[in-house]
């Protein structure tokens, strides 16, 4: 078996990949776990994401935007398995969001809400997630799925709409009209 010398290239490209990991994985978990809706899937989505983008790690660093084409990795990798085991998992709601003090409630309205994602079609969930998760602005995300920025505002709107109608407690009331007259 021949061993493969390390050349300094090779040596700092990889230097670089293990500081991406370093800085990077906890972000790429937080998006993967709420785009699976579940801690193994999400972890193993996030491994298979790092072991593609390392193996092309030369090709990946000398972009302008890293993280966008690894985050891109891992959105084409969710879509594959979103199609390959299209599957709908029955929710119970019960309707009432957390109180503010109530930790096990909030750990159940965040359940819900991942569960609620899971019911979005694919690329609503996707551009969801890239913008409440990742924080990303329209032109980015329209960018890394390959799509117009306005297509990222519509499923971005309808997506919250979807989830709104989901969460009916959650959604903000009108505001009361003033009226004329009573002081």
């Amino acid at each position: 078996m021949r061993v493969r010398e390390s050349g300094p290239a090779e040596a700092e490209s990889a230097y670089d990949f293990h500081d991406f990991v370093v800085a990077r994985s906890a972000v790429l978990f937080r998006g993967a776990l709420v785009l699976t809706g579940n801690r193994d899937a999400a972890e193993d989505l996030v491994q298979e994401t790092l072991e593609r983008a390392c193996r092309k790690w030369r090709t990946i660093a000398a972009k302008d935007a890293p993280e966008a084409y690894v985050r891109r990795i891992m959105v084409n990798l969710v879509n594959d398995r979103w199609r390959r085991f299209r599957r709908t998992a029955p929710h119970q709601d019960s309707g009432e969001p957390a109180a503010p003090g109530d930790q096990y409630g909030q750990v159940d309205t965040r359940d819900q809400l991942v569960r609620a994602l899971q019911g979005l079609p694919t690329r609503m969930r996707t551009v969801v997630v890239l913008r409440y998760f990742h924080d990303l602005p329209d032109d980015e995300i329209a960018a890394d799925l390959k799509i117009s920025p306005s297509t990222v505002r519509s499923q971005l709107a309808r997506g919250i709409d979807k989830l709104r109608g989901q969460f009916p407690a959650l959604s903000s009331p009108s505001p009361p009209q003033p009226t004329e007259g009573i002081r």
